[in-house]
């Protein structure tokens, strides 16, 4: 590889990890730039060594965020242990599912969701008065670990997104919060999906562990910067990430 070529795959790595430390959403800036700069692989090669990065840059923004926000762990840590399952089982089921299928509802259910927020300036910003019962913590485990894990196996775009918007629904937590749970979540999912795509033999190990590098710096910022800010920037991140995956969806289902 050319140096300018290292160096664009670094820096797209490393702002995919910011981008997926606040909100989600970091490998819709990355498998393109994979599939470009390695139009001799298959799409599979890309989306597992993608998951490197991402499993390291994930981790580390559940590390940063765990230090500094309270997070509650009897949702946490089952529906963590039920995401690593199934993520590899969406990843199992990626190959015989086309992208096709997903893409007009997913970005039918990111346009709501960024309607939604856009309008609600008070969501995810301001405490809601819910009573948080256990069958909203039970339904909060089974949608993140075992619907959202299955879902970031099998396509993965928006997974940040629905996770924050998960929580913050049922959990009535904010959207700083919300934000460092996702990212326990989508590193388990990922770690179950790299497995099966290591064992298939779609990664290449020593480029992902090169990005994983930019993407673990991109994630240190990216959580930093939300702790610093809040959830109101949050907010905002999310909205622009979201309107930016519907375009690049919206790009690939018609183009």
């Amino acid at each position: 590889m050319e140096l300018y070529e290292v160096l664009g795959l670094l820096a797209a790595a490393t702002a995919a990890g910011w981008v997926d430390a606040v909100v989600g959403g970091g490998g819709v800036l990355l498998i393109p730039v994979l599939l470009l700069a390695f139009p001799q692989y298959s799409p599979a090669v890309a989306l597992g060594t993608n998951k490197i990065a991402a499993v390291m840059g994930t981790a580390t923004a559940a590390y940063m965020y765990q230090r500094r926000t309270e997070l509650d762990r009897s949702v946490l840590l089952p529906a963590a242990g039920l995401a690593v399952p199934f993520g590899a089982l969406g990843a199992l089921s990626a190959s015989s599912v086309p992208a096709s299928y997903f893409r007009p509802v997913i970005m039918g259910l990111l346009i709501t969701v960024a309607l939604f927020v856009a309008f609600r300036p008070s969501f995810g910003v301001q405490q809601q008065n819910i009573v948080v019962t256990p069958r909203r913590r039970n339904t909060a485990i089974l949608v993140a670990g075992v619907g959202i894990g299955f879902y970031d196996g099998v396509f993965g775009p928006g997974v940040g997104t629905f996770l924050i918007i998960s929580f913050t629904t049922l959990l009535a937590t904010q959207f700083l919060e919300s934000a460092a749970m996702a990212k326990v979540i989508n590193a388990s999912s990922n770690l179950g999906a790299l497995a099966v795509f290591a064992w298939q033999g779609n990664v290449l190990w020593a480029l992902g562990l090169g990005m994983a590098v930019g993407n673990i710096a991109g994630a240190m910022i990216g959580s930093r910067t939300a702790m610093k800010r809040g959830s109101g920037f949050v907010r905002i991140v999310l909205v622009l990430v979201v309107t930016g995956m519907v375009a690049k969806m919206g790009f690939d289902q018609f183009a």
